[in-house]
């Protein structure tokens, strides 16, 4: 009796190979801290049958492919202004403390980021 097999097993295995090459970027993609938790991820399996003229012939052509969450928006917020001392235009990043100020938790805040903005007012 002849044993019959799944298509993902067709080519030498490289349909499932490529199957699992996509599963693996999904799990990556889900325990990436970066992206959304509870949203879905996708994998999809498309294979083309194709046969010839007198249809004693099919060709298989396999693609998987996932589609996965992108990195979550990074957001913060910028004071914009000019230096009182310079007149230099700057952005400085806002900070959630006063600088040099310690939190419940023992961290000290640091000095926000100064972005420098070429020209002047």
């Amino acid at each position: 009796m002849i044993e019959t097999k799944s298509i993902l097993e067709m080519a030498q295995g490289a349909i499932m190979e490529q199957v699992n090459a996509e599963v693996g970027k999904i799990v990556d993609n889900i325990l990436d801290v970066n992206t959304e938790a509870k949203k879905k991820r996708t994998l999809t399996l498309t294979v083309d049958f194709i046969p010839n003229i007198d249809r004693s012939q099919v060709g298989i052509i396999a693609t998987a492919k996932s589609k996965l969450l992108p990195n979550n928006s990074i957001q913060t917020t910028l004071y914009v202004g000019a230096d009182s001392v310079t007149g230099e235009i700057q952005a400085v990043e806002m900070v959630p403390q006063i600088p040099g100020q310690q939190s419940f938790d023992g961290s000290v805040q640091d000095e926000p980021k100064i972005l420098k903005i070429a020209g002047g007012m």
